[in-house]
Order: structure tokens, then sequence, then C-alpha cells
């Protein structure tokens, strides 16, 4: 049997055999559930490696306030480092994305530690702020390369069946980044200054590059280092489509999820931040759900996770009037955005096939280009008028077309493998 899309004679981007031998098991529904030990010192590592990046993306949050009185400068103009940094990764995705495929897996996420550790060293000494953006943007250079580089290792850390739920243990770290570590950070730059914050941060770095050192094996697949990374499949670019929706919605309603509870639901202020801490319980289940939905059957999770969440954001616009059902809608919409996340990293991944570690990349990328997109959107509805609960409609309205998106490429990737089949 031909082994090559050229030898078969199939468009590019056709799947080779075990391409397709391996995504066909992975949509499968009889999938295995039962294996041995998922955690690993190797997995554990990628998950304080995943915690250090995190916190560094998400403390800037509660570190503005102080940035801005300390560098005197207002607070739009702080609020310019959170710009920065989502440029940085979407930017430094694809710029390293050839440059990493071309070395062997642990030195390339060693290289991308020492990146996100020279980034955090430079916003701790920055004087100014166009010195701290310059800072804020090399330090999310590493961001997607790392956290898509993760992802594959984590699945090939894992044991047959468990591919899911490790890379969701993986992503957990990102999660708990939100729930501990940035309530820690502006905590310790509330008490020592915001440059204080920054050295937490890189000494987490330190930490996770030293682990990685020591813990995470030379090689976790068949890679081969030195040669040209493979192109991305076709079917791919599609996923990415899909995972900038995904993104889109899910920034759309959070981006003003406090106003809107204050506003609409009644929520007294000086209850943030418990609200936030259920929240970030949510996307701490979605993950673990994530992970198990990846594992049981890909496309089912996905078309159930879609629908789930535009139920949840519908619901929540005509019932937002009321906390308790507000805040119950909140955690489930949480537990499905951060599900979707899981299941669409891993549809990228598969149908990547050698270029995963790529692909993943890049998804990252295009998850922080969502998010800035959703956030545009958001803003333009209410300046053109819009009430803040008409945000859960284009939230909604953004997961309807996800969903559509989602079932072309799945349809797109079984016809795919049928034509490869017959060929």
């Amino acid at each position: 049997m031909p082994n090559s899309s050229a030898e078969c004679g199939a468009a590019a981007g056709c799947f080779r055999p075990e391409q397709a031998v391996r995504l066909e098991l992975f949509l499968h529904p009889g999938i295995a559930m039962s294996s041995p030990r998922l955690l690993s010192p190797a997995l554990l590592t990628l998950v304080v490696a995943a915690f250090a990046i995190g916190t560094a993306e998400f403390v800037i949050m509660g570190l503005l306030p102080i940035i801005a009185a300390d560098l005197r400068i207002d607070l739009p103009r702080a609020g310019y480092l959170v710009s920065a940094y989502a440029l940085g990764v979407v930017a430094g995705g694809p710029l390293l994305a050839g440059l990493i495929a071309r070395l062997e897996e642990k030195r390339a996420l060693m290289a991308l530690m020492l990146i996100f550790i020279a980034g955090n060293l430079a916003c701790l000494l920055a004087p100014k702020l166009m010195p701290l953006l310059l800072a804020r943007v090399l330090t999310a250079l590493c961001h997607a390369s790392f956290i898509g580089a993760a992802a594959v290792m984590a699945s090939r850390l894992a044991p047959p069946g468990m591919e899911g739920r490790a890379m969701a243990l993986m992503f957990s770290g990102m999660t708990l980044a939100n729930v501990l570590g940035v309530p820690a950070g502006t905590l310790i730059g509330q008490l020592s200054g915001w440059r204080t914050s920054f050295a937490v941060v890189m000494t987490l770095g330190i930490v996770a590059l030293l682990l990685i050192r020591w813990q995470v094996p030379d090689r976790t697949g068949d890679k081969q280092t030195g040669i040209q990374p493979p192109r991305l499949p076709g079917m791919v670019w599609c996923a990415l489509l899909c995972s900038v929706l995904a993104a889109s919605s899910m920034f759309a309603f959070f981006t003003y999820l406090l106003p809107l509870l204050n506003q609409i639901s009644g929520l007294p202020l000086e209850y943030a931040s418990p609200v936030l801490l259920l929240c970030g319980m949510g996307l701490v289940i979605g993950g673990w759900l994530g992970g198990r939905l990846t594992d049981w059957n890909l496309s089912r999770g996905l078309v159930l996770t879609l629908l789930l969440l535009c139920a949840s954001l519908i619901c929540f616009y005509l019932l937002a009037a009321r906390l308790s059902l507000a805040l119950t809608l909140m955690t489930m919409w949480g537990s499905m955005a951060f599900a979707l996340c899981m299941l669409l990293q891993a549809l990228v991944i598969r149908l990547a096939g050698q270029a995963a570690a790529r692909a993943s990349t890049f998804n990252v990328a295009a998850f922080n280009l969502g998010n800035a997109l959703g956030a545009w959107l958001a803003g333009g509805l209410l300046d053109q008028g819009g009430s803040l609960e008409r945000l859960s409609l284009l939230a909604a309205g953004l997961a309807g077309l996800t969903l559509l998106a989602t079932l072309g490429v799945l349809h797109g990737s079984a016809a795919q493998r049928a034509r490869f089949a017959n060929a």
C-alpha cells in the first residue's frame, strides 16, 4: 500500500495509513477506558510548567493597578500589557513552530522555558512601560509552542486509552494558575510590589526547567530531528478555525461576566472573588470532563459539549435576573467551555498526524486569537448600545457557528478516510 499522499494519488492532506488508523481508533466509541497508572513524574512536570506559564499570563490582571501607580501611567495604558502578551502568543506560535520542530523534544521544552525565564527576568527589571511591554511579548513567545508541544508529549506519555485524560491533566496546570496562582501572585504584588510577583513567576520557571531536565524522557515518540517539519493537512486549518470561533464565544461572555452578574443578576461586588473561584472550579471540572469525553468518543463529545454550551448561554440570557440560577449556569458554562478546549486540542492533534506538535502549537495561538476577537466583538456590541445580557446571546451565536464548523470538519475527515480506504 502506498505510504504517502503523493504515492496514493490523493489530494494534499490525505492521511497516511497509520494516521488514518490512529484517527479511526481515536474516534471509535469502543475505546478502552481502563488502563494502567496515569500519573508519572514526567507528566506532573508538564503540569508544573503549565502552571508557571498560566500564572505568568493571567497574574497581570491583578497587578495592573499596582503597576500603573508605580510607573505613573493611567490604567488603560497599563492594560496594553494584557494585549501585548496575547499578541506575543499569537506571533510566537508560528514563529517558533518550525524551529522547535527541528529540535529533540526535551531540548525544545528546555529552550522554550529558558525564553520564559528570560522574559520574566526582563519584566522584573523593566524601568518603564515600553520595556515592560517588550518583556511581556518576549515572555509570551514561548507560550503557544510550549503548551502545544506539552499537550502532544502528555498524550504520548499516557497509557493506551488515557491520552485525552493525560492532556487534560497537563492543561489543569493552566486552570490551577487561574484558581491559585493568580490570587497568590496578586497578593504578593500587593504586599511586596509587582516586581516580586514576576520574581516568583521566574522562580517557578526555573523549577520547571530543572524538573524537565531531570524527569522528562529524551524522546516520547518517533520524531526525527534536524529535518523539515511536515506540512499541516488541509483539514487541520479548518479545525483551527473551530478553535478561533470557540475561544471567541468564550471571551465574548467571560470578558464582561462580573459587570453582567453585578448589574443584571444583582451580585454585590464584594463577592466577586468567591464567584470567580466558583467559575474556576467549573473550569477544573471541564478539564476533567474534556479528557473523559476525548477518551470515550471525540466526535460525539464535541457535538454534545457544543450543544450544552449553547443551551447554557441561552438559558443564562433568559434567567440572568435570578442570581442563584445565573451562578449555576455560569458554572455549567465554564465546564462546557473548557471541556471544548480540550476536545478541540485533541481533534487538531489527531488530524495532524506526524505534524501533531506543530498543529498543537498553532491551535494554542488560534485560541489566543479567538480570545482577542471575542473581547473585541463584545466591546463592539456594547459600544453600539447593546445590553450586557445580550453578550450571552452573542456567545451562543458564536458557539453555534463553532458547532457548524466542527460538524463540517468531522464530516470532511470521515469522507477523507473513506476516499483513502477506497484508493
